[in-house]
């Protein structure tokens, strides 16, 4: 029976209510609202939804839909306040379609206000830390085998790194983006100049930038207990993949890159307007665990794609690639058309899949001679960020058209050989872990 039929079935019961005993308006609106199913769903339970109280509901929706947007902004602007983008959470509060009015925006604006203008200029030494791979499971790298004396050398493990990041940001460090170090501008015809800049930090902070050496996971056996791959998961989100000793593949932060974004989205103040770190490719052995070539892979066009849609998310996520050559080889012993060679061939190979870097990260640190034609040659193929080793300092230069910097590889082998080379950073002899074979 329709709506209408059973009210017109309860009004015709109760018409001798209404005309012999007086029954009550709540009384009528109570049983016809139970009739026809709309009990306790309006005001004073009228069966049906009355001009008044239909005006009064899109009131109240209205008023909710408003301050959901308010909410979903001022959230949005703390977000980015979280991270140091005053500027940008200011702009936002002021350019969004909100009430300017409403107490609670004028004071995230005061606040942010506040917050910017007590950053300052940066004017010490900026650091930069480079890694290789993690070990995930010390049991399976430090068994004894052949390749144990290589990752403990080379490497540090996923609980080291744990410990480094933990002291950095104990210690007042926060990451930074490379290109903040310079003003850099370009003419019409292209030619860029770099101006140095002191980086503006908050209070109490000191920039650091990271990087991952060659990220291809070439040099990694499988079984190993260290990540042979990166792949991104169902929610989207880039993890490393890594074969457990029951030859089971677990995919989880178990490498430089998920371990990181994990600690920014637990400390979203350990980085400087979303940075994350520098990551270097070269391309002979492919690129995040995937082998790019059509002569020895039959994957290869699925690899490429699967490289692209990772490289896509990790920039999406803050993080920057760089040029390590084709090769892997001593930039500083390539002849200049030997170096043309290389250059030209990580660009089919490597900048086709992850997109265009002003940034040079040099094979072992090997640096070629800024005043060669090889120096002009690098700078014409638009990299004008270069960064070299040396392990016991911190060196920036800025010169009108590149920038030169060097960076601390942190290695088990540094942590043997020179374990106060951190100290202003972190210290080794807390953070070393009780598994390396000694």
């Amino acid at each position: 029976m329709s709506r209408l039929k059973r009210m017109a079935a309860v009004l015709l019961g109760l018409g001798a209510c209404l005309t012999l005993s007086g029954c009550a308006r709540s009384v009528l609106n109570y049983q016809i609202a139970e009739s026809i199913g709309t009990l306790g769903q309006y005001e004073n339970n009228e069966p049906v939804e009355t001009p008044k109280m239909k005006a009064e509901r899109e009131q109240e929706e209205s008023e909710a839909a408003v301050e959901e947007q308010l909410t979903s902004v001022l959230d949005e602007a703390e977000n980015l306040a979280e991270q140091y983008e005053y500027e940008e959470a200011i702009s936002l509060l002021q350019n969004s379609d909100i009430s300017q009015e409403d107490e609670r925006v004028t004071e995230a604006i005061a606040a942010y206000q506040e917050a910017l203008d007590s950053m300052y200029e940066y004017e010490g030494d900026i650091g930069h830390l480079s890694f290789t791979n993690l070990i995930a499971d010390t049991s399976l790298a430090f068994d004894g085998d052949g390749n144990e004396a290589t990752y403990d050398s080379n490497m540090i493990t996923l609980s080291e790194f744990q410990g480094i990041l933990q002291q950095l940001y104990d210690n007042g460090y926060v990451l930074i983006d490379i290109h903040s170090l310079v003003e850099e501008t370009q003419d019409e015809n292209g030619n860029v100049t770099l101006t140095q800049k002191n980086p503006l930090v908050p209070q109490g902070k000191k920039p650091l930038i990271l990087s991952v050496d060659n990220l291809n996971y070439s040099s990694v056996v499988n079984g190993d207990g260290i990540a042979t791959r990166l792949t991104l998961n169902d929610q989207g989100e880039v993890q490393a993949v890594y074969t457990d000793s029951e030859g089971h593949d677990l995919t989880g932060a178990y490498d430089i890159v998920p371990v990181l974004n994990v600690f920014i989205q637990e400390h979203p103040d350990f980085s400087l307007g979303g940075a994350r770190g520098i990551i270097s490719l070269s391309g002979v052995n492919g690129a995040f665990g995937y082998d790019l070539s059509e002569e020895t892979s039959a994957s290869a066009q699925e690899n490429q794609d699967t490289v692209r849609a990772i490289a896509q998310k990790l920039t999406e996520d803050g993080w920057q690639f760089a040029c390590a050559g084709y090769s892997y080889t001593y930039m500083s012993d390539m002849s200049y058309e030997g170096l043309q060679q290389d250059i030209t061939q990580w660009k089919n190979t490597i900048e086709s899949l992850v997109g265009q870097t002003d940034i040079l990260m040099y094979p072992y640190g090997a640096e070629v001679d800024y005043s060669t034609e090889k120096a002009v040659y690098l700078m014409d193929q638009g990299f004008h960020y270069f960064i070299g080793t040396w392990t016991e300092g911190d060196h920036l230069e800025v010169n009108e058209n590149y920038l030169r910097q060097t960076r601390r590889m942190v290695t088990g082998y540094v942590f043997d050989q020179l374990p106060a080379n951190f100290d202003q950073y972190f210290s080794s002899s807390q953070i070393l872990d009780g598994d390396r074979p000694r």
